[in-house]
């Protein structure tokens, strides 16, 4: 009885904390931001980088771990997920993805999306495997967390990359990053492998993970739901293309240059995108849903 107060404890100080930490690492974020551009201190990028990249993910770290099933998936854990997951994941991508580097194609985007998906299934098993107890609930909650921790570390490679310039360093390039991957992480990568957390853990018999068929099938889903994600602007600009399209450009497109898009068709662009960005974000949560409560 007395484990079961100091759980129900436990669980009341835990509470609204993600709330908390998105706050406090905003403020943070925002000084450092504010700080960087006025002083022109190059030594507070990396601040910036490292705020920005992981505040979003380490929030909704927080907001799973307090949606778990049980006691028994720790906050050690759900640390060990987070970084040696997303550690993980992000090089074992690095090395499989180098064969389609610089692939705009449907097979790189279906290549990208299997490889992703398949290096955090593998480092998800790799952190779950003693646990001994899976309930589906907890499952999603790591999931979430390796996700999430692979996405802080991609996203911060990227924001570095935006930060070099051909005019020279540009810390609005930088912000505009953070912010934008910032909105979009929480559909993305830590909403994916906590689906496949959620499966994992369901398809565990006898204290022990295994791999199962709808493993596999869902892993298929998830990994065409990353592809269509990262495909999402050029299926919009072919559309556009395809609809918009005046004489002009087809003569240009003819010569081998790349012409210069109308107000109209950057409109139709960015609405197309949003709105396929949207679709995948829908899908994703409604699968979600489906692993947790029809499963739980």
């Amino acid at each position: 009885m007395a484990d079961v107060t100091l759980g129900v404890g436990r669980r009341t100080r835990h509470r609204l904390a993600w709330v908390r930490i998105f706050a406090g690492g905003l403020g943070l974020w925002l000084a450092a931001v504010v700080v960087t551009f006025l002083t022109g201190n190059s030594n507070l990028v990396p601040t910036v980088i490292l705020l920005g990249s992981f505040l979003v993910p380490v929030t909704f770290v927080a907001y799973a771990f307090e949606h778990r099933a049980s006691d028994r998936l720790s906050e050690h854990t759900i640390f060990v997920a987070f970084v040696y997951g997303g550690v993980l994941g992000v090089l074992g991508a690095s090395v499989l993805e180098a064969p389609l580097a610089g692939q705009e194609s449907l097979l790189g985007y279906v290549g990208v999306g299997l490889i992703e998906e398949g290096c955090k299934l593998a480092a998800l098993w790799l952190v779950a495997r003693r646990l001994g107890t899976y309930e589906v609930r907890d499952g999603v909650a790591l999931g979430a967390a390796v996700g999430f921790g692979f996405a802080a570390f991609e996203t911060a490679g990227y924001a570095f990359n935006a930060l070099f310039t051909i005019k020279g360093l540009s810390l609005a390039g930088l912000i505009e990053t953070e912010v934008l991957r910032g909105v979009l992480t929480p559909v993305g990568h830590g909403l994916w492998t906590g689906i496949l957390g959620g499966v994992l853990f369901h398809a565990a018999r006898g204290g022990r993970l295994r791999f199962s068929r709808a493993l596999f099938g869902w892993y298929l889903v998830v990994s065409a739901l990353h592809a269509f994600w990262d495909a999402s602007g050029g299926i919009a600009a072919l559309i556009v293309l395809v609809l918009t399209e005046n004489e002009m450009q087809q003569q240009l497109l003819a010569l081998g240059r790349v012409p210069s898009p109308t107000a109209e068709q950057v409109h139709l662009f960015t609405t197309l995108s949003w709105s396929f960005l949207a679709l995948d974000a829908v899908i994703g949560l409604t699968i979600l849903w489906f692993t947790v409560r029809r499963r739980t």
